[in-house]
This record gives structure tokens, sequence and C-alpha cells, in this order.
């Protein structure tokens, strides 16, 4: 069976995935980039963007894992648009004609629409399911290959919660939001279920991994 991988989600200090007050001009809220500033600087993220450069080392190679073997992705409503997209029938996300993602993506919303195919192999499809039934449609897509839960905060608490997710990678940014939509409420004793180990980079960034132990599987 396929795994359930989260990848790149950065958090705060204190816990938040993203600031309060999303926008279509704010996407993380008061956030800003901040939490994102450690892998706009990777060479993975320039070559993500068909830029030459970017830096190596500890944030690079946590950000590289991101892409291989994925064939699939789930994303909450709110990593798809502001609040309100869904009664905009020409929203088609971020992220312009053609997405990052070159795969089936599954969105988590409680107002399905047809999906949407874009340029370079993404198609968005729309579905009001609960996390297990959406990680179905997701495997059955992505074929051979696993899924990525690219979040928020929100998704992932409830994928965490359904006990789906079978590893995880969080990079934890040396800032303080104060406020927003926090990664870890409900999750008491989430290391009984996880080897969890740290890595710090040079330039403050915490990279935590969550695998999942042996026995305490789906």
């Amino acid at each position: 069976m396929s795994q359930l991988r989260i990848h790149n989600f950065a958090v705060s200090l204190d816990g938040f995935g993203t600031g309060e007050g999303q926008s279509r001009e704010t996407p993380f809220g008061h956030a800003g980039e901040r939490l994102h500033e450690w892998l706009v600087g990777t060479r993975f993220f320039h070559a993500m963007s068909g830029e030459a450069g970017g830096t190596q080392g500890v944030d690079n190679a946590f950000a590289e894992q991101h892409e291989p073997g994925i064939g699939a992705e789930i994303m909450g409503a709110n990593k798809f648009g502001p609040p309100g997209w869904q009664d905009d029938p020409d929203w088609k996300g971020w992220w312009g004609p053609n997405p990052p993602f070159h795969s089936p993506v599954f969105v988590l919303t409680h107002r399905p629409r047809p999906s949407v195919e874009m340029e370079g192999g993404t198609t968005f499809h729309f579905v009001d399911a609960t996390p297990a039934e959406v990680l179905a449609q997701a495997q059955a897509a992505a074929g051979d290959g696993d899924v990525r839960l690219g979040g928020g905060a929100t998704v992932i608490r409830e994928f965490l919660a359904a006990g789906l997710v079978d590893y995880m990678h969080l990079a934890v940014v040396p800032i303080v939001l104060g406020r927003g939509v926090r990664v870890w409420d409900g999750q008491e004793a989430l290391e009984d279920r996880f080897d969890i180990e740290a890595v710090s980079a040079p330039d403050g960034v915490t990279h935590l991994t969550f695998t999942r132990k042996n026995g305490s599987g789906r």
C-alpha cells in the first residue's frame, strides 16, 4: 500500500502553520513569507522555479525529498484558495496555469465542483469526503506512487487524528507568530505513534521527521 507523506511543512516556534487573516494578497495571513524563507533559498526551490543557484546543505537535503515517489496530492480548501474562492468559478488556485504538482490533486471542500485540468499534468479534483475516503481516492490515482498531504494545518491535524499519516517532515522556523492555525492542537501523545528525529540547520531551522512506528499502522 502506498504511504501518505508530508514534506516541507513549516511551522513557527509556537506551532502555527499559517498566520491569521488569509486573503488573496496574503496567502499565509500576517505570517507573510517568513515561514518559507528557508525553502525559497534552496537549490531545490530555485530549480522548481526554473532558476539556477540556491543553497545546498541541510535545508536543501530535506526540501528535495518533496518530489520523489509522489503520485498524487491531497490539500485542504484553504491551501487551494482564500476564503470565498468557492464563489468564484474562475478561481483555479494560486499557482497559475502550470501548477507545480504535475499529478492528480484532491482538494477537500464542502462545496465540490467539476474537476479542472491544468497544464503540466495537474488535475484538481474537488471532493467532500472523510480523510480515509479521500486517501483511498488519491491512492487509486497515484498508482504505484505515494500520496503527499500538502496541508494546511487543519487538514494535517485531521489526518493525524485519523491515524493515516505514515511520514511527516516539519520545518520549525525560528519565529513566533502568536496567532493563526496551529498544528499541534488535539495531538496529545503523538510521540507514542511515531519515531521522531531532529536535525538543525545553520539558519536556525529545526527539521523534525515523524516516521510511523511498527505496530501503529493503519
